[in-house]
């Protein structure tokens, strides 16, 4: 089954500053605040919602089919997307812009201040469903406004299953869109806290918000997540990892199994444990695509600890 992924694609720039922010900004001084900070620790990243999803997809073995925006510099993005396998067929390149870019530094005490460009994620809307061919099912994660509201338009108008992944684009959207979105939808997934905002917006709970959709998924970090299908609430447990190295990612990587698990017509229970062992594979890696587990070792995981194969 083909899973077409629409969102963004970004460059994660991440900075480590080996002190305390509060040492250097002053709080009776924020009104003319001019500060500087020493990064000797730099890094790069491959990130952006569709290009994590889709590669925690191919890890899966799914051939997934990204659609998304990038700039003039994305050149190095294409090239790993070519190694790894991912068709480029619904990659758009928009003349004179960025590829999404967010530039993040941190202290020690794990504070961060995050600069984040759009780029060429705003012209998101010049990419459009229906010019994917062969697509079962799709997702439409954070990306631009404007093509998020197309996108999930277009799969509707198709005809497609699709998962509604509002995500740090909520903000983004009104009430009364966000509902329309989710009379759209086949499925949602949030997390705690988008979960609370989309209640908020909505005015709606979420036992009356599932009712718009075939399943409303909600991640809660170290809690597991909770599915609400077919009039009952599925309780799935949080996947136990050696070690907890950054959260980045950790969201998109939960999405691919839930995408994964609803193209193999798993039931939710083995949809949700799947999505949650994805999550925590990807937590003792650091950034959005450096966990590199295969097919078997994914496999041999998820019957180690529910006790049954995968496939």
């Amino acid at each position: 089954m083909s899973i077409l992924v629409c969102g963004s694609m970004a460059y994660d720039t991440i900075m480590v500053f080996h002190d305390r922010f509060k040492r250097h900004i002053l709080p009776e001084q924020i009104h003319i605040l001019n500060v500087s900070f020493l990064v000797p620790d730099m890094r790069r990243e491959f990130g952006g919602c569709a290009g994590n999803i889709a590669y925690n997809l191919k890890l899966l073995g799914a051939d997934p089919l990204i659609m998304a925006t990038v700039g003039d510099d994305a050149e190095p993005y294409r090239q790993r997307l070519q190694r790894l396998g991912l068709r480029q067929d619904h990659v758009k390149q928009v003349p004179d812009s960025f590829t999404a870019q967010a530039f993040i530094t941190t202290d020690l005490d794990d504070n961060q201040i995050t600069a984040f460009h759009p780029g060429a994620m705003n012209h998101s809307h010049l990419n459009r469903v229906q010019d994917a061919t062969g697509v079962k099912l799709g997702i439409v994660s954070p990306d631009g406004r404007d093509g998020m509201l197309n996108h999930v338009a277009q799969f509707a108008d198709a005809g497609v299953p699709f998962v509604f992944d509002p995500g740090q684009g909520m903000p983004l959207f009104s009430g009364e869109e966000l509902l329309q979105c989710l009379n759209q939808a086949t499925y949602c997934t949030v997390n705690d806290y988008e979960a609370r905002l989309l209640c908020e917006r909505t005015g709606r709970s979420l036992e009356q918000l599932a009712e718009s959709v075939e399943a409303l998924v909600v991640t809660l970090g170290p809690e597991g997540s909770r599915i609400y299908a077919d009039g009952r609430c599925i309780e799935i447990p949080c996947v136990a990892t050696d070690e907890v190295v950054d959260p980045t990612g950790c969201g998109d990587a939960y999405r691919a199994g839930l995408l994964y698990g609803i193209a193999e017509a798993y039931d939710w229970t083995r949809t949700g444990r799947l999505a949650s062992l994805m999550g925590s594979i990807k937590i003792a890696s650091r950034g959005g695509q450096n966990h590199a587990p295969d097919r078997a070792e994914i496999g041999a995981r998820y019957a180690k600890v529910f006790g049954e194969a995968l496939w």
